[in-house]
């Protein structure tokens, strides 16, 4: 299936959002990197030329053939995209002395199909550190923001749209409704893609690549390797095996949990215990991107082990999405690195495997769509995140048996109460973290001298960006008193108020 619109990335830490955001639109979207050869885009009937963090000024700015603006089709380019254009056109960028980042009021001067049902003087969101001082020929300009005369611009002969705030993030009011204008109005899609179309041509693409080959899926019990496991057994029936890996770093009673669940969904998997090797080559790391590489090579021996037990196993599955790749810089174009992602981090150069990741495409949210349609149990699907790495990236420093014991009690403790609350659904994510503080505290008239816990729970659509979550006193309270009663070890409980960014949601 061919898109009908392309998006050209440029490094932009949305990017994604972009094509997800066309997606919900019903209108088919893929991303290729801002390289990508000019025949591959013939099939589009709109190009989005994306954000990214580079200036046009420097040195190895990614800057696309030249041939991609001769092509007979609509072209919206966003921030970065808009000044690249602009630079290589005839107009004027400068070097920004300071940047403007955050809302802005966008003024609307010009009607125009791309602002058709947007209110004027509605929010919009800058990103950016350079300027324009002077337009290439042929353009006008039809949006401002007090501080950018020429917030957005077009070529309406040559049907070119360019934009210096972000239409894709949350933050921008009408930014979705801009993006369908764009898409339906002057690209005139058909549009009617769904959830289900990419199952189908995921399913048709894994049969194809596989064959009568086995595949081994990494299942953590998680929302994306579940729906991963049933996607790849829609796909290949038996011949995927699901690798469940006991690597001693899961919550409280998540094995006997994952290993019933699946039970029941009448779903083989095949169980390794080897909490031991982890936690003995864990020890004595604090660094986390040292943590991550660990057991994302850990992993790995385990998967070449349980290979030698079956016969044709040419195929490794993993349930890496979007955020993952792109927050380890492992994307269709130039982003840059937040954290190392186990999955996409942690593989070996000289992999015996070929890689299989069918949901790296996708947010979250699709994530669990696609895990509804295929009868994935209704608990599974509302699951919050947990990570691969596990319990490792919420201990800060090294990983012990003793602060595994306090980070899992504690955790329990912070899941139920917030169940009861009926937050649980509510939140992104919500759980604890251990920090190696030791504090003076008094319990039972004595002196103690114990470790600090964090509460943390955020609120977000997608996982890119994140608010941390308003929760009641109440709630805070109990949970902090229930921790302190119960955990041994722990005198301090604090609760961690930090949005994403400047802060990721996990501390590691």
């Amino acid at each position: 299936m061919n898109p009908e619109i392309i998006v050209l990335d440029f490094g932009s830490q949305y990017t994604q959002l972009i094509a997800r955001k066309m997606r919900e639109k019903g209108v088919y979207t893929e991303i290729y990197p801002f390289n990508v050869e000019t025949e591959k885009l013939k099939c589009a009937k709109g190009i989005i030329l994306s954000g990214g963090p580079m200036s046009v000024w420097e040195k190895d700015a990614p800057i696309p053939s030249l041939d991609v603006f001769k092509l007979p089709v609509p072209i919206l380019g966003i921030c970065y995209g808009m000044q690249l254009f602009v630079h290589l056109f005839g107009g004027k960028v400068l070097k920004g002395s300071k940047g403007e980042y955050g809302p802005a009021e966008l003024h609307i001067e010009k009607n125009e199909e791309l602002f058709e049902g947007v209110e004027d003087n509605s929010l919009v969101w800058m990103s950016h550190g350079d300027k324009i001082e002077k337009l290439p020929p042929q353009f006008v300009c039809i949006a401002r923001t007090d501080n950018s005369p020429f917030a957005a611009i077009r070529d309406k002969e040559k049907r070119i749209w360019l934009l210096q705030f972000h239409p894709e993030v949350y933050h921008t009011r009408y930014g979705e409704k801009m993006l369908e204008n764009f898409a339906y109005r002057v690209c005139r899609v058909s549009g009617g893609w769904t959830i289900e179309h990419f199952i189908s041509s995921k399913i048709e693409d894994i049969r194809k690549r596989v064959g009568k080959s086995k595949i081994l899926c990494a299942l953590s019990g998680g929302v994306d390797s579940s729906v991963l496991v049933c996607l790849l057994y829609k796909a290949v029936g038996k011949n995927v095996i699901p690798v469940f890996i006991n690597n001693g770093l899961l919550r409280k009673d998540e094995e006997t949990e994952v290993r019933n669940a699946f039970k029941k969904m009448g779903i083989d998997i095949h169980y390794v215990d080897a909490s031991h090797s982890f936690l003995k080559r864990l020890k004595g790391v604090e660094d986390p991107e040292k943590k991550r590489k660990i057991i994302g090579e850990e992993f790995i021996n385990i998967f070449y082990e349980v290979a030698k037990v079956y016969e044709n196993v040419d195929f490794l599955a993993q349930g890496t999405l979007y955020p993952d790749v792109i927050e380890s810089r492992q994307v269709k174009g130039p982003s840059a690195r937040i954290k190392t992602h186990h999955n996409v981090g942690g593989l070996p150069k000289d992999l015996k495997f070929k890689l299989i990741e069918p949901l790296k495409e996708l947010f979250k949210d699709e994530v669990r769509k696609v895990g509804k349609i295929l009868g994935l149990p209704e608990e599974y699907v509302k699951r919050q995140p947990f990570p691969g790495p596990g319990l490792a990236i919420r201990i800060i420093g090294e990983v012990t048996e003793e602060k595994l014991d306090i980070l899992r009690n504690s955790d329990d403790i912070i899941t139920s109460e917030i169940k009861k609350a009926g937050f649980y659904d509510k939140l992104w994510q919500s759980f604890a973290v251990f920090l190696p503080v030791r504090t003076v505290g008094v319990m039972g008239d004595r002196r103690t001298y114990d470790y600090t816990v964090v509460i943390r729970a955020v609120e977000s659509v997608d996982g890119m960006t994140a608010d941390w979550a308003k929760l009641p006193y109440e709630l805070l309270s109990k949970i902090s008193t229930r921790i302190i009663n119960e955990v041994s070890g722990v005198n301090r409980v604090v609760y961690d108020i930090s949005s994403k960014p400047p802060a990721t949601i996990e501390w590691e």
